[in-house]
């Protein structure tokens, strides 16, 4: 019958629209498990639980809610586990359980995983997934186990040792859940809180494949141009954040002002390392000059490493348009670094995912100043942070309408599946059918 043979027709999804599905199931899903008397000591409404699910599992850490005090242990726990889902990514998540159960996966799965890992081959893609579980299980017992020795003297020894489990999980896949209602403001001078924090997200954020070359102890002439452009250029950015925000902010009363000068130090490189995805902050983020806020906003686009927990158009694609730049201004066709080349299509493709994000996060902001009676840089900072899946915010979250939410969740879902889905399609050749004369264009 030809009702039959319609429902029983099959829908093709692409890779990276089966994943943005999975990715709104997980919300939805968390959104229902937040939403339990058991986990929170007060009712929350709908929009709070959909808006905190969603910023875990796009490990972005925007908050409406106190992750400490709003959730109990059980909501803590499903706030931690949708956290850790969202920052491996679900196939990968999938991949690792099936690894150890023994069981293969068809090429249909193989093909999610490969989207969701921003791979190109799929044959050494369960190479990279037993990677990611040995580093994410090192890492952040590691950092878990460190932290303890901060929490566990200050709280006891059951609640010290969650809170440097959380903290641990939230800081290695980027997502900036903190259970103090400051984040880490309390910690800004504490000498292991503000290098083990900041070494779990930049080892989370720097890509699994760069993390791979760093552990064979590759030589740095033998290591892929991608590992090469990812280290120097985080390590660039590292340098040049902690630099800028001391500079700018040393004597701001609201920041670094009252810090003796070791905590200055220390806090100028927290915010440094946590600005291009992590979200946490050892200083009051409401109380930066504009200045320092715009410099926050250009490392909160450019976010980590390909293949990570970080969000952003990622920091090779920083580097690459960049390197077009210099390249236009030298006369030359193609792209120089490390004594390899880059084309065309590798600059065609940066300018696609560029342009996208820039307009994203523009249309965004003026929709939010349209709407919400407020600073405009706060508005701003607020999409950008979410677009880059960073969660640091200068204090306005909680007064957001309810339409306004939703944008701010439209943002964080794009800024973690939207470069999947666009990588999808300049990944994608489709060979022109109709060929027309080459014309000219005045530019500039």
């Amino acid at each position: 019958m030809p009702g039959i043979a319609l429902f029983r027709r099959r829908v093709a999804l692409t890779p990276p629209a089966t994943l943005a599905l999975l990715y709104g199931a997980l919300v939805i899903l968390g959104t229902l498990l937040l939403k339990l008397p058991v986990a929170t000591p007060e009712p929350i409404d709908w929009g709070d639980a959909l808006f905190t699910s969603a910023s875990a599992v796009t490990v972005t850490g925007l908050a409406v809610v106190d992750t400490g005090s709003g959730f109990t242990g059980f909501g803590q726990a499903v706030i931690a586990v949708l956290i850790q889902l969202g920052g491996l990514g679900l196939m990968t998540f999938a991949a690792l359980v099936l690894t150890m159960l023994g069981k293969p996966m068809g090429l249909s799965s193989r093909a999610f995983l490969r989207e969701d890992l921003n791979q190109t081959s799929i044959s050494e893609l369960f190479r990279l997934v037993r990677l990611i579980l040995r580093v994410v299980v090192v890492a952040e017992l590691a950092g878990a186990a460190v932290l303890a020795l901060v929490f566990v003297p200050a709280e006891g020894v059951a609640k010290g040792l969650w809170t440097a489990v959380f903290h641990s999980v939230s800081a290695f896949n980027n997502a900036g859940f903190s259970l103090y209602p400051d984040s880490l403001v309390r910690y800004a001078g504490h000498p292991i809180v503000n290098l083990v924090v900041p070494a779990l997200f930049i080892v989370g954020g720097v890509g699994y494949l760069v993390v791979h070359e760093v552990l064979e102890r590759r030589p740095w002439g033998k290591m892929s141009l991608h590992a090469r452009l990812t280290l120097a250029g985080s390590g660039a950015l590292l340098v040049w954040g902690t630099f800028a925000f001391a500079v700018l902010e040393w004597n701001n009363p609201g920041t670094l002002g009252p810090l003796p000068l070791h905590a200055k130090l220390l806090a100028s490189w927290f915010q440094s390392a946590t600005t291009r995805t992590a979200g946490f902050n050892t200083v009051d983020i409401g109380a930066m000059h504009d200045s320092t806020s715009l410099m926050f906003m250009s490392l909160m686009i450019i976010g980590g490493g390909s293949t990570s927990t970080a969000g952003g158009i990622k920091v090779t694609t920083f580097i690459v348009l960049i390197l077009a730049t210099v390249a236009f201004f030298r006369r030359r066709e193609t792209l120089h670094a490390y004594g390899r080349s880059l084309g065309v299509e590798e600059v065609m493709k940066v300018l696609a995912l560029a342009m996208v994000s820039v307009l994203t996060v523009m249309a965004a902001t003026f929709v939010l100043a349209v709407s919400h009676d407020g600073d405009f840089v706060d508005m701003a900072f607020e999409a950008v942070s979410a677009f880059g899946t960073v969660g640091l915010s200068r204090g306005v979250t909680g007064e957001l309408t309810g339409f306004e939410r939703s944008v701010i969740v439209f943002l964080m879902f794009v800024g973690r599946v939207g470069p999947l889905t666009l990588g999808f399609f300049l990944a994608t050749r489709v060979p022109p059918r109709v060929r027309y004369p080459a014309g000219r264009v005045f530019l500039g």
